[in-house]
């Protein structure tokens, strides 16, 4: 096949050439820019929490008046006494709730050594048992671990970080026994945990979703009104109902936090509902400007079958096939694609950097650029192929005659 003539044809059809290799870099930058997003999306609601959440669940009550260690003895008392409860304890926060602690930590005593922003889980006796937290190293907390909380954690006490903030803070290094510190508070690493996932997801990226720290702690004025219920899968549901119930008769000067009182399974699908359905909206667009681009082409390509059927029939009695014909259109479609998807990847990353400026998202990969050219290519090929077939099949004899 000569592409001399193709590109020949083409300089006559400038415009219409032109405006369908612009919708097609348009499609180009779209179809990158949403895959990725889809899949980062996909990727954040993956995330391992840590915790064993088709047996976790949470109670949450707010009481400005009350005595915090009364309500706590009453509220666990209540919860205890439902059949079906494995354990109750009082913890500041559960992931995909909402958010307790998140400060900033340094490696020195002078401040000068930033660590990054970190979430610090406060845990009552009990709690780190019946999360169901997997240690790397270490040993779980033992009871004189339990220091009384100042404002929202201990003043120093013994903590458990999770691997990826071990290897954020000391790459390299073993992280037990490291130090940090939270303004003038003091904390020693004394285990690390597999996986324990922020509640509202990393702050600074994908990278710090997991910078958690639990700190063991008394229940009492600064750690009260948040319990973690622990019960077998099967009977989750059932005991989450009693123990709203019981709750609301063994505290009644407190208010029962509806939203928050639910499964951790339930709090985690509330928490990435808005990313179900963006990744539905953008497949919608995504389908949308496929069909669009589809069209275009079929409605090009058929009107330039319709405008050189003389051409066409000229071409058919001098000897060539219809396999040259179907070759012809195939060929001048692909070289339309494919200036399309040149100014589409420029247009791609400029996309990218605007998402990147305006949504503090990752720079897009790479490899998403040839995955969505051979996408159009394909796309192009198939648009293409009724209105090359039908150009095909024109007879030379009927094709010189119409004109």
């Amino acid at each position: 096949m000569h592409i001399a003539p193709i590109l020949s044809a083409l300089r006559r059809h400038r415009l219409a050439t032109m405006l369908i290799a612009l919708e097609i870099a348009l499609a180009c930058a779209v179809l990158c820019n949403a895959c990725f997003l889809i899949a980062y999306r996909l990727d954040q609601m993956r995330i391992n929490s840590g915790v064993d959440e088709a047996s976790l669940a949470q109670i949450k009550v707010d009481c400005d008046d009350c005595n915090a260690s009364d309500l706590n003895a009453r509220i666990l008392s209540a919860i205890n006494q439902i059949p079906g409860v494995q354990s109750a304890s009082v913890i500041s926060a559960v992931p995909f709730g909402e958010h307790y602690g998140n400060a900033g930590i340094h490696l020195d005593a002078a401040n000068q050594r930033p660590g990054g922003v970190v979430e610090f889980y406060v845990g009552g006796p009990g709690s780190f048992k019946a999360l169901g937290l997997k240690l790397v190293q270490g040993a779980m907390p033992q009871a004189d671990d339990y220091r009384p909380v100042h404002d929202f954690i201990p003043a120093e006490a013994p903590t458990w970080v999770t691997q990826a903030l071990a290897d954020h803070l000391w790459p390299g290094t073993d992280p037990l026994g490291q130090e940090f510190w939270m303004d003038k508070f003091h904390y020693r690493v004394a285990g690390v945990l597999a996986h324990l996932a922020r509640p509202g997801g990393g702050e600074g990226g994908p990278a710090t979703r997991e910078w958690s720290v639990f700190v063991p702690g008394m229940p009492g004025k600064h750690l009260a009104g948040n319990y973690l219920i622990r019960a077998q899968p099967e009977q989750l549901s059932r005991v989450l109902r009693d123990a709203r119930t019981a709750v609301v008769k063994a505290a009644p000067d407190a208010v029962l936090d509806w939203e928050q009182s639910r499964s951790i399974g339930e709090l985690r699908k509330s928490y990435f509902e808005q990313d179900v359905a963006m990744t539905g909206i953008l497949l919608g667009v995504i389908g949308a400007l496929l069909l669009v681009t589809a069209l275009g082409i079929v409605g090009l390509a058929s009107f330039w079958v319709a405008q050189r059927r003389r051409q066409i029939g000229v071409r058919r009695a001098l000897g060539a096939t219809r396999r040259d014909i179907l070759h012809y259109f195939q060929t001048e479609n692909f070289l339309i694609v494919s200036i399309g998807v040149m100014l589409g990847m420029l247009l791609a990353y400029g996309l990218n950097i605007w998402l990147m400026l305006s949504y503090e998202l990752p720079r897009l990969p790479v490899y998403y650029l040839p995955i969505s050219v051979v996408a159009l290519w394909l796309l192009g090929q198939l648009a293409v192929l009724a209105p090359a077939l039908r150009a095909a099949a024109v007879p030379p004899v009927v094709a010189t005659r119409t004109e």
